[in-house]
């Protein structure tokens, strides 16, 4: 029994240290990964339009808006989350910030791609 619990204290003290709370490199991270799933998600839905309809335009129009419209909403949260201090970026207070600006990030990221593709696709039918 002795020899359990020297090994489970032993391998307590060789865990990496655990990493500190830093608000502003999660919504770095979270910007990225929000942006790769934006990514796809708008090939994919982008792609799909040009199938369903041979020569319109409209597609690449949506492909162009949804570029110009994602850079600038992404560069908005990274930059407040990056205004913050050392202090400011450890502080657990922001936590609820911080779950609200994510929760905005990824309905942007997951969100737009649909809501603009379905715009178009709803605008090409009343127009064609």
């Amino acid at each position: 029994m002795a020899k359990v619990w020297d090994t489970a204290s032993s391998q307590r003290e060789h865990r990496a240290p655990a990493k500190p709370l830093d608000w502003r490199k999660r919504m770095s991270d979270n910007i990225a990964y929000a942006l790769l799933v934006y990514t796809a998600l708008q090939i994919f839905m982008t792609m799909g339009a040009l199938h369903a309809r041979g020569g319109s335009l409209l597609p690449y129009f949506a492909l162009v808006l949804l570029v110009a419209a994602i850079i600038p909403a992404c560069r908005q949260f990274e930059r407040r989350w990056n205004r913050l201090s050392d202090a400011q970026a450890a502080d657990p207070e922001y936590a609820r910030y911080y779950r609200r600006d994510l929760k905005g990030l990824w309905l942007m990221a997951i969100g737009l791609p649909f809501a603009v593709t379905g715009l178009f696709k709803l605008l090409a039918l009343l127009f064609s």
